[in-house]
C-alpha cells in the first residue's frame, strides 16, 4: 500500500476507483465499503483509493467537540494495508479545505488529481462546504466529469447501522465484546512503556506502564481486563488495568500491562494490545495484600479464559 500525505501528492497515472471517509475505527460497515472496492478495482482495472482526513473533520470544524477516536492515525494504517489496499491518501483537514465547493472538491480534486473513473460511497455521505452535497449531488456530478457512482445502502451494511459512535459508546462502557462485534476485531491501542512507580514488581506483578501521546485516542472504561500484547512481532498474553489505583490513592489515570510469564526490560519500546475481554472494574481494597490476593485470582482467571 502507498501512502501520502495529501492529495497534491498522488502521483499515480492509472484511473482509480476511490472511496472517501474518515474510516474511524475500519468497522464491520467500512469493511463491507472496503471490500466492494477492492474488487471494484480488480474487475475495472483500476487503482484503488481511500481517501480520508486528519484531523478529524469534527475536530476542527466545532471547537468544542473533543471527540474521541478509535484509532491513531498509526493505527488505522495498519488496518487499512491489512486489507490491501493500492493507496491511501491521508489529507490534511483544516479551516481552508473544509471552505472547498462540491464542484471545486470534484472538479480540482477527484478528477484532475486522482484521475476518478469510479467512486464508491456510503449511503449517508456529504461532501462539500457545510455538507453541501449529497449522493444525488455526486452522481448528477458523474455525468458531467465523466464517473460512475455506487452507493452502498444502509441496509446492505447490515440491518443494525453500525456507527463509528456506537463503537465509541460500547468502548466507554467497557463493553469489549459488543466493541469487538462492530469492529469484527479486537479493539488494539498502541503506546510506549514508562517507567512506573515499581510498585507492581514489589508485590510480585510487575507491569509495564502505557503511555499513549495520542491524546484523541478514545480509553476503555476504567477497569481489568484480559489482553494479548504485540512485542516486536511476538505475542503475550496479560492482563491490563486501566485507573486511578483507588488502593494505593495516587488520584493519577494509569494503563498498566502485566504480562504472564514475561520478565524482559522492555521499557521504550511501543507495544500493540488487543482487549480480549472485561474481567472486572476497579475498585478499592483494604490493603495492599487484598489487591495481591485479587491479582492472584485475575490472573487465574484469564489464564481459564486463554485455556478455554
Amino acid at each position: 500500500m502507498k501512502i501520502y500525505r495529501s492529495i497534491e501528492d498522488y502521483t499515480e497515472d492509472k484511473r482509480s476507483v476511490v472511496t472517501i471517509g474518515t474510516f474511524d475505527g475500519i468497522h464491520l460497515g467500512h469493511q463491507k465499503i472496503l471490500s466492494r472496492l477492492i474488487n471494484s478495482s480488480k474487475n475495472k482495472n483500476l487503482n484503488s483509493v481511500v481517501l480520508t482526513f486528519f484531523p478529524h473533520p469534527r475536530i476542527i470544524l466545532n471547537k468544542y467537540n473533543e471527540v474521541k477516536m478509535i484509532d491513531t492515525l498509526d493505527e488505522k494504517i495498519i488496518h487499512l494495508n491489512e486489507i490491501g489496499i493500492d493507496s491511501l491518501i491521508i489529507h490534511p483537514f483544516d479551516k481552508n479545505f473544509s471552505l472547498l465547493s462540491a464542484n471545486q472538491f470534484i472538479k480540482d480534486f477527484l478528477v484532475e488529481k486522482l484521475k476518478i473513473k469510479h467512486i464508491i460511497i456510503g449511503y449517508d455521505h456529504r461532501f462539500g462546504k457545510g455538507r453541501e452535497a449529497s449522493v444525488t449531488d455526486l452522481k448528477n456530478y458523474a455525468n458531467d466529469y465523466d464517473f460512475t457512482v455506487e452507493e452502498i445502502k444502509a441496509q446492505e451494511i447490515e440491518k443494525i447501522t453500525i456507527s463509528s459512535t456506537k463503537i465509541r459508546n460500547s468502548i466507554n462502557q467497557g463493553d469489549i465484546k459488543t466493541t469487538k462485534k462492530y469492529l469484527g476485531r479486537y479493539f488494539m491501542m498502541t503506546g510506549k512503556v514508562v517507567k512506573g512507580d515499581g510498585l507492581g514488581k514489589k508485590i510480585n506483578y510487575p507491569t509495564a506502564n502505557i503511555f499513549i501521546e495520542e491524546t484523541y485516542k478514545i480509553i476503555p472504561k476504567d477497569g481489568v481486563y484480559l489482553v494479548e500484547t504485540k512485542i516486536k512481532d511476538k505475542l503475550f498474553n496479560g492482563m491490563m488495568n486501566i485507573g486511578y489505583r483507588p488502593t494505593i490513592g495516587t488520584n493519577v489515570k494509569s494503563i498498566e500491562v502485566h504480562l504472564f510469564n514475561f520478565n524482559k526490560d522492555i521499557y521504550n519500546q511501543v507495544i500493540s494490545i488487543k482487549m480480549i475481554s472485561k474481567i472486572r472494574d476497579e475498585i478499592k481494597f483494604s490493603s495492599i495484600q487484598a489487591l495481591k490476593d485479587q491479582l492472584v485470582k485475575d490472573e487465574n482467571y484469564c489464564l481459564k479464559l486463554i485455556n478455554k
